[in-house]
């Protein structure tokens, strides 16, 4: 679902509490990859395991997409002596941070990400993800400004477009609006059409068949939807993920 190993955003911001869930079930799409991405660089430095065979590897729950395993396994990456470049910290920071989010903990994934972005301050993903965090408290000055951030550094993000696009709808600015989510499905292609198209059928705008293709029926339920504060072109669980897997 993503392009250069984005982490999933979390939930949604105050405008759209009861759809929290959608984002949940895209998390193996987005960790996966950047699990791929560091997964044998950490397993090499993540030090002996024990012989007990129910131990389990640090590095890999640091990737599990159960959330409290990878709040521990990356915790104990951070904190148990093991020798990681700065690239790998900030990448365990980022990684606890999303299961943070994703339990609702918004203060505690916001510390992650700031050590995260502090470390490598050109970390898009983490941008983008800690301007989700800062757009579910709230606070979304400071998450346009990450958003920004993001997408000067990967201008092709339909991740980052798509919280840009939801920090304009929250703020009235809905012809902008329209323009990020049309670039972000045009940019994201087949998953993140999918994703619209399912989650505007469910808002019943949308009546065309889930199959990936962009088409002027989903663009006007997009601009049907950008209209109401309360629509939310993305799925509001996980009613979409075999269609869209």
């Amino acid at each position: 679902m993503i392009r250069n190993c984005s982490i999933i955003k979390a939930a949604r911001p105050a405008h759209f509490a009861r759809r929290t869930a959608h984002r949940v079930s895209a998390v193996a799409a987005r960790t996966l990859c950047l699990a791929i991405a560091g997964l044998a660089a950490l397993s090499t430095v993540a030090g002996p395991i024990a012989a007990d065979p129910v131990a389990r590897d640090p590095a890999s729950d640091c990737f599990s997409e159960d959330t409290s395993r990878r709040i521990s396994g990356c915790s104990a990456l951070i904190d148990g002596g093991t020798s990681l470049t700065p690239s790998e910290k900030s990448m365990a920071h980022a990684l606890r941070a999303l299961a943070y989010s994703l339990q609702g903990k918004y203060a505690e994934a916001l510390a992650d990400y700031d050590i995260a972005i502090d470390i490598r301050p050109d970390f898009d993903v983490a941008l983008n993800n800690r301007a989700w965090s800062l757009f579910k408290t709230g606070r979304n000055g400071e998450a346009m400004a990450d958003v920004e951030r993001a997408l000067k550094i990967a201008p092709w993000s339909p991740h980052a477009l798509d919280t840009r696009a939801h920090l304009h709808h929250a703020e009235g600015r809905l012809q902008k609006a329209l323009s990020d989510y049309l670039l972000a499905m045009r940019f994201g292609g087949e998953r993140i059409i999918k994703l619209y198209q399912c989650g505007l059928e469910a808002n019943g705008l949308f009546k065309g068949p889930i199959d990936g293709l962009e088409s002027e029926p989903l663009r006007l339920a997009l601009a049907t939807c950008v209209r109401d504060r309360d629509c939310d072109p993305l799925p509001p669980d996980e009613e979409c993920r075999r269609p869209t897997s």
